[in-house]
């Protein structure tokens, strides 16, 4: 099966402050090249220690509340063990273990298949790591 697998790198700048970078537009154009007409899955990874992917619902406020619950499970102070780095940094590194560095999702007809409200979205509590990668990969079949 010619081209089951194509992969792609995003090359997204998140800035100084923490924040939830919505990734949609992203996928779309990439599934756009890559799944034309084809079934699949599409993988979405982050390959950092301190960064995530979620799919939530962006714009309505969605966001905010969910660096504001960050900020409440995962403290940015002093009493993780991991102390490298910026002022409570260890609590970077347990980010991971609440939001997955990946997620998983269908691909129907070359469309990605995401709920009404759903979007794509990088995770970054790191303000100090502000250049990040996320690998695009598509795995699929032509329709039958």
């Amino acid at each position: 099966m010619p081209d089951a697998f194509i992969t792609s790198v995003l090359h997204i700048t998140t800035g100084g402050a923490e924040t939830v970078t919505d990734l949609t537009d992203d996928c779309v154009r990439f599934l756009t090249r890559a799944a034309v007409g084809r079934h699949g899955l599409l993988n979405i990874f982050v390959p950092h220690a301190t960064a995530g992917i979620a799919i939530l619902e962006t714009g309505a406020g969605s966001d905010e509340d969910l660096l504001a619950t960050l900020h409440t499970l995962l403290p940015a102070d002093d009493r993780y063990q991991h102390r490298h780095g910026s002022p409570g940094h260890g609590r970077d590194h347990v980010l991971p273990a609440l939001i997955a560095p990946h997620a998983t999702l269908p691909v129907i007809g070359g469309r990605l298949e995401l709920g009404t409200w759903q979007s794509v979205c990088l995770v970054d509590t790191n303000r100090s790591n502000t250049n990040r990668q996320v690998r695009l990969s598509f795995l699929g079949a032509r329709e039958a």
